[in-house]
C-alpha cells in the first residue's frame, strides 16, 4: 500500500486536469507524471511512463475512450484505467470494462469518491455507485461463447486467422504494425474471452466456430 503510483491524466479540459492533479497529489502515494489533451499524446505518455493509473476522459477532442482503452492496455497491461464520463455511466459500464477499464466515475463525483475508487484499486477491488446497484446492473454481461458468438474484436479475429494458418507471431506483429509484446497481450485477452488456457485450445475452439460458419465477434 506504500508504493507510489505514477498517474497519467488524459482529458479534454486543461483546467479540469490541473484540478484533478492537485487533488491526487494531496496523497503522498500518488504522483501525476503526465497530462495529455489528445488520445495520441495520452497513448505516447502511457507507453513512456507505464503508469499504475490512468484517468481517462470518456470524450476527448479526437475520439472516445473505447478506442483509446484497448491501445493503453496493449502498451501497459498492468495499468489501471478509470474512465471519467459525463454520460449515462451505467450504459457504458459493460463495454468499457470489457475493453480493460478498472472503473467508471462521473465527472460530478466528489474528490472523496475518486480517492475511494483509487484506494480500492490499490487493494484489488473496484466500486460502483449505489444507484447503479439499485437499478439492477447484474449480470454485467452474458457469456457470448454460450450464445454462439466468439467475442473477439476484428484485430483479435485477424490474429487468430493468421495463427490457424500457421503464421508466426513475429510476422503477425509486422502485418498489423505492433510490437511482438503486443501480440502476447492480444493473446492473453483472446484466451480469456474464449475460456481457454493454451494456444492449442484457442485454435481448436476458433477453428470449430469458423468451420460452422458462426459469428466471430459481436
Amino acid at each position: 500500500m506504500n508504493q507510489v503510483w505514477r498517474v497519467v491524466i488524459v482529458g479534454s479540459h486543461p483546467t479540469s486536469m490541473l484540478g484533478t492533479k492537485l487533488i491526487l497529489e494531496e496523497e503522498e502515494h500518488l504522483k501525476v507524471l503526465g497530462m495529455a489533451s489528445t488520445s495520441q499524446e495520452g497513448i505516447k505518455m502511457v507507453e513512456e511512463i507505464m503508469p499504475e493509473l490512468v484517468l481517462l476522459d470518456y470524450r476527448l477532442s479526437d475520439t472516445t475512450a473505447e478506442t483509446v482503452l484497448e491501445r493503453i492496455k496493449e502498451l501497459s497491461p498492468e495499468s489501471h484505467v478509470i474512465v471519467i464520463t459525463d454520460n449515462d455511466g451505467i450504459s457504458l459500464l459493460q463495454v468499457l470494462i470489457s475493453r480493460g477499464a478498472s472503473g467508471l466515475l462521473s465527472k460530478q463525483a466528489s474528490p472523496f469518491q475518486l480517492m475511494h475508487m483509487i484506494a480500492g484499486l490499490r487493494e484489488g477491488v473496484t466500486s460502483l455507485p449505489l444507484e447503479w446497484v439499485k437499478q439492477g446492473i447484474w449480470p454485467l454481461c452474458t457469456s457470448a461463447v454460450s450464445e454462439g458468438v466468439l467475442p473477439l474484436s476484428e484485430t483479435e479475429t485477424f490474429i487468430m486467422e493468421r495463427i490457424v494458418q500457421g503464421i508466426t507471431y513475429d510476422k503477425i506483429a509486422q502485418e498489423i504494425e505492433v510490437s511482438r509484446r503486443s501480440i502476447d497481450n492480444y493473446l492473453r485477452k483472446i484466451y480469456v474471452k474464449l475460456g481457454v488456457s493454451t494456444r492449442a485450445q484457442a485454435i481448436e475452439k476458433y477453428a470449430l466456430y469458423a468451420h460452422q460458419g458462426r459469428q466471430m465477434y459481436a
